[in-house]
């Protein structure tokens, strides 16, 4: 960020603080909805979605401004989605299959997640993204 004016610093801090207030607020809302694991891995999926659709949309289109990658990325998804939750909830699962399933389908969602995220970054563009 050498060479970046301090309001611009400032500007993209503030910015990715009220990306992070957002995230935080709905995921605690999710967890009040669907609490536990199902919860988690909601935020977890949803969140890998809009991660590979922001990031392999500058990749392939540039449309988003790079602010909003930033605040979205770093702010909003930062603070929605949460390892720290899946791993503890993961060992607070009762067997040790339904933790295994659980890492197994977390990841697997995950990677889908972002998958899918980056398909329809490619369409965004209206090519293939190659």
């Amino acid at each position: 960020m050498s060479g970046t004016h301090p309001l611009r610093t400032l500007e993209s801090i503030v910015l990715v603080g009220i990306g992070g207030f957002a995230g935080s607020n709905l995921r605690y809302l999710v967890a009040r909805v669907i609490p536990g694991p199902g919860g988690t891995l909601a935020v977890n999926v949803v969140g890998s979605f809009v991660l590979g659709f922001v990031l392999y949309e500058a990749v392939y289109a540039g449309v988003l401004a790079e602010r909003t990658r930033v605040v979205v990325a770093t702010g909003f998804l930062s603070s929605l989605t949460t390892y720290s939750t899946f791993a503890l909830q993961t060992t607070l699962l009762a067997e040790p299959m339904w933790m295994i399933a659980n890492v197994l389908v977390t990841y697997t969602l995950g990677f889908a997640g972002v998958l899918a995220g980056r398909s329809l970054a490619r369409r965004v563009d209206g090519g293939t993204g190659e």
